[in-house]
């Protein structure tokens, strides 16, 4: 498979992804959805992000967050993770994996491409048909935005949020919009201006994955593989 440089800029602001492994579920009850609230609220206590927006959905994960120092994210995702699965194997008396190995992050420019994605890490769950409205859904950031008791703090982003923010977030997406956000998932690239995209590509270690030296992938019914889309 192919892997990518964890090498990430201070002051950086990004798309953190993970998923269950082989995208198996990994929350199946409110009680496991704020345990591991609970522990983004401790790894906040450890290692301080600025936290824009955060959506949790019953197979994966998504933040929205940006780090005072290049190696905040890693530190952060590492005990994270592996705290949540020893947690998640004490509660279930199972074992293995949980996740399915390195988050995908790709990097964000700060003006409208921000919102842009943080528009689509809130509204995930009524793109998923789990909710009728976006803020319905208590385990992502535009619930907590209207909440009377703060769930995890969240930051200003760089871009200040529209007046109308829950009403945009509900609003669709277009085919074009959610293709280039998608693409930048894929193959973690960063998403923003053609020539700012151009000058992150050419920072050291943010080249994106690379295969490894060996024989091509094998293609299916003649075809390469195209990987799945994320939600």
């Amino acid at each position: 498979m192919p892997r990518s440089s964890r090498l990430l800029v201070a002051g950086g602001h990004y798309h953190v992804i993970n998923r269950g492994n082989n995208r198996s579920q990994v929350f199946e009850s409110p009680c496991e959805y704020q345990s591991f609230l609970s522990l983004i609220g401790q790894a906040q206590a450890r290692i301080q992000l600025s936290m824009l927006a955060a959506c949790l959905m019953p197979s994966h994960f998504h933040l929205v967050v940006s780090q005072a120092s290049r190696t905040d994210i890693s530190r952060w995702m590492h005990w994270l993770l592996t705290t949540h699965t020893h947690h998640h194997h004490l509660r279930r008396g199972s074992s293995g994996r949980v996740w399915q190995g390195r988050f995908k992050a790709f990097a964000i420019e700060r003006d409208d491409h921000l919102l842009t994605v943080m528009r689509y890490v809130e509204r995930n769950p009524l793109r998923a048909g789990l909710v009728t409205r976006a803020e319905n859904w208590p385990w992502g950031s535009l619930a907590w935005r209207r909440a009377d008791r703060v769930t995890i703090e969240l930051s200003a982003p760089t871009a200040p949020l529209p007046t109308n923010w829950p009403e945009w977030v509900n609003a669709p997406q277009t085919s074009e919009e959610l293709a280039a956000l998608r693409k930048c998932v894929n193959g973690q690239k960063p998403f923003g201006s053609d020539a700012w995209a151009t000058d992150q590509s050419r920072q050291p270690g943010l080249m994106g994955p690379t295969r490894r030296r060996g024989r091509p992938r094998k293609k299916v019914g003649g075809a390469a593989r195209e990987p799945a889309e994320n939600r």
